[in-house]
């Protein structure tokens, strides 16, 4: 595992056995993992497995959360960074990912402020859609 991912997760507020789960490196996490790296060169890049947090078997790799700070979002707006991130991760998306969360900063933006907001927690999906009651 990247080094600067592991500091992230160790430096949070989450439980060890959500470190775990969020960090355990399956096929589609590494996919991940990599086609981020070489397509956008960050000088930060967090790559978190939140499947656990949701009604899915374990294991499962359904849900993504990235952080990615490069040089390379620099002068586009966000829209355009969240999808530059989603062209590069279209077949993960087209398969079994079901959920992907974006931060998208740049490095001076990272530099101001590197605060990983937290994920909301599962609602359970059509479950709690209001239209449904």
């Amino acid at each position: 595992m990247n080094a600067t991912i592991r500091r992230a997760i160790q430096g949070s507020t989450f439980s060890s056995s959500a470190k775990q789960l969020m960090t355990e490196q399956g096929p589609i996490f590494s996919s991940i993992q990599k086609k981020l790296q070489d397509a956008f060169q960050p000088s930060h890049l967090e790559v978190l497995n939140e499947s656990y947090m949701h009604n899915v078997p374990k294991g499962s790799e359904t849900h993504f959360k990235v952080v990615v700070v490069s040089a390379a979002f620099e002068g586009k707006p966000l829209i355009q960074r969240h999808r530059l991130v989603n062209q590069v991760l279209a077949d993960e998306l087209d398969g079994g990912v079901h959920a992907l969360s974006i931060q998208s900063k740049t490095p001076s933006q990272w530099d101001a402020n590197s605060t990983v907001r937290p994920s909301p927690s599962c609602l359970g999906g059509m479950l709690h859609d209001p239209t449904k009651k």
